[in-house]
């Protein structure tokens, strides 16, 4: 073993580890907590939005499927990106075995090494395309769904669960839950990329890009609040004290 290629498999497990427990801290938040941060306050915000639209559909209908259509194509725009980078990505892993000496690298040389780095950008883009086009899929049906004028289609007896509000709503947050996947997916990218240079770019890109998505994610202003629509039957939006 090589003393430089030591550095790889100490600093790169501590980068990716750094951004797992991030992102395991920020499932936690986003789940218990989800007024102390910008994820949780988006979904609440979709939530109260979609009653909003499905209330009145003869005047907000157009609204409300422009405004799918804006997230459709957002997803359309990633998801092409990353799949035109797999397929980048595929041929410098077929034609780069021959080129590593294109790159200054001061850690692991081997044709190995490469392959590994390189499979792991790969999967990362697989990953961004997929959680896309899962994103389109959702917002493809919310764009259909959310035109339906339930309140005058069915009796107020009848079980509204397949078309209410409530499911269109969690039908939007699902499609935005995918596209924060395959964004995060990107961003996971940026450290790995930085990786194919050698391992000690590739932990203090970790470093910097957890303290970038922390003040991109944690909502400073507002308290938690509770996830629920006034009016719906659930619980009002409540401002409870930040831990």
């Amino acid at each position: 073993m090589e003393k430089n290629a030591i550095l790889d498999y100490t600093m790169v497990p501590s980068g990716l580890l750094t951004m797992v427990v991030y992102h395991v801290w920020l499932l936690h938040r986003v789940t218990k907590h989800p007024g102390t941060t910008v994820m949780g306050l988006n979904a609440v915000n979709r939530k109260i939005w979609v009653k909003a639209m499905m209330d009145d559909v003869p005047k907000n209908g157009i609204l409300a499927v422009q405004t799918l259509r804006n997230n459709i194509m957002a997803s359309t725009l990633l998801a092409s990106t990353a799949i035109m980078l797999c397929s980048l990505i595929g041929i410098m892993m077929t034609n780069g075995s021959q080129n590593h000496s294109l790159f200054f690298v001061y850690g692991d040389k081997s044709s190995l090494g490469f392959s590994i780095k390189f499979f792991s950008i790969l999967v990362c883009f697989l990953i961004s395309f997929l959680s896309n086009v899962q994103s389109i899929r959702y917002f493809s049906h919310a764009s259909v769904l959310i035109n339906v004028p339930y309140r005058k289609v069915f009796r107020p007896t009848e079980d509204l669960e397949r078309v209410t509000s409530e499911y269109v709503s969690r039908t939007v947050n699902k499609g935005s839950y995918f596209w924060s996947l395959g964004l995060r997916a990107i961003y996971f990218s940026f450290p790995l990329v930085l990786w194919i240079f050698g391992p000690i770019p590739m932990i203090f890109s970790c470093f910097a890009m957890v303290i970038l998505l922390y003040f991109l994610d944690v909502n400073f202003e507002c308290g938690s609040v509770r996830v629920g629509v006034p009016g719906d039957g659930d619980e009002e939006l409540a401002r409870e004290e930040t831990e």
